[in-house]
């Protein structure tokens, strides 16, 4: 293999994911009688290997960062044993399997391409982002921003020393804790996604000086990522608390760019019905400065 070349995964993320999922099951949850009182929560190693069908020497190999060539059927026995759901399930599989990938290197700056910001500005009535791999806000329309983050510079997407980053934004600016009314959950949501991200993208150094930056500089987000949750945010509520307007739910949906390294539209609508909150958001089109 060439000198350029390694396999790439942060230090034992397998068996960090392995033990916080199976701290998670009780053994009630799956399926086994215990008696007295365990000194650990969730399954031990035994039982989660009796479960799974593999011996316990082989599962503490796995947890211990011992062996990088379980296969297929391990994984998928390893999966159903610690009920994981389909991301979780996916996340397992790229964490046991690591492939060869280049050492990381100079990162490169995402750029939006002509057609996805024509198609942010072409959405106006409705609140859009257009962000990247890593999160990075790439570009917003003026009623996504005013409504997101609009104690922000409009332009600051436009250049990517000041572009704003999502997961920065709601983990360290103010305004936008306070803006979420469930921050707690939003909070949580978001890095489990960036969990799953981080883990299809082990050679991004960017994004692993993001999730440094954060581990450091926040306490929460360093609580969150280490209980190694995993979720893919497609669809949802956001349910904010706007400065002008007033409490907001808002349904969201998250549609990935074809051929775009992970770039994504994040529209927000009212749901159907919810005749205040789109006359809300209709106040807030209609306040908006228009152009010269």
């Amino acid at each position: 293999m060439p000198a350029d070349l390694q396999r790439v995964r942060k230090p034992n993320e397998l068996g960090d994911f392995l033990r916080t999922r199976r701290a998670a099951l009780s053994p009630e949850d799956a399926g086994i009688t215990t008696w007295g009182t365990r000194r650990v929560p969730g399954l031990r190693r035994e039982e989660l290997a009796q479960l799974a069908g593999i011996s316990v020497n082989y599962y503490t190999r796995l947890e211990q960062g011992q062996s990088t060539n379980a296969s297929d059927a391990i994984i998928e026995a390893l999966a159903r044993a610690l009920n994981l759901d389909d991301a979780e399930r996916a996340h397992l599989h790229t964490l046991a399997r690591p492939v060869a990938t280049k050492r990381p290197r100079g990162a490169r700056t995402e750029t939006p391409t002509a057609g996805a910001l024509a198609l942010v500005a072409s959405m106006s009535s409705v609140p859009v982002l257009l962000l990247g791999r890593r999160n990075d806000v790439l570009a917003w329309n003026p009623l996504g921003h005013t409504l997101l983050a609009g104690h922000l510079d409009p332009s600051a997407p436009e250049r990517p020393e000041t572009r704003p980053n999502q997961m920065r934004l709601l983990f360290l600016d103010p305004h936008i804790r306070e803006l979420y009314r469930n921050w707690d959950e939003e909070a949580a949501l978001a890095v489990a996604s960036l969990r799953y991200t981080a883990a299809q993208h082990p050679d991004d150094r960017l994004l692993a000086e993001l999730i440094g930056d954060l581990s450091i500089n926040s306490p929460e987000f360093a609580r969150l990522w280490a209980k190694h949750d995993v979720r893919l945010c497609s669809s949802g509520t956001k349910r904010l608390h706007h400065p002008e307007v007033g409490d907001l739910d808002l349904h969201y949906e998250v549609l990935h760019l074809p051929d775009s390294n992970g770039q994504r539209l994040l529209t927000h609508t009212p749901a159907e019905g919810a005749t205040a909150v789109a006359d809300a958001l209709s106040l807030l089109h209609r306040r908006l400065p228009r152009p010269s």
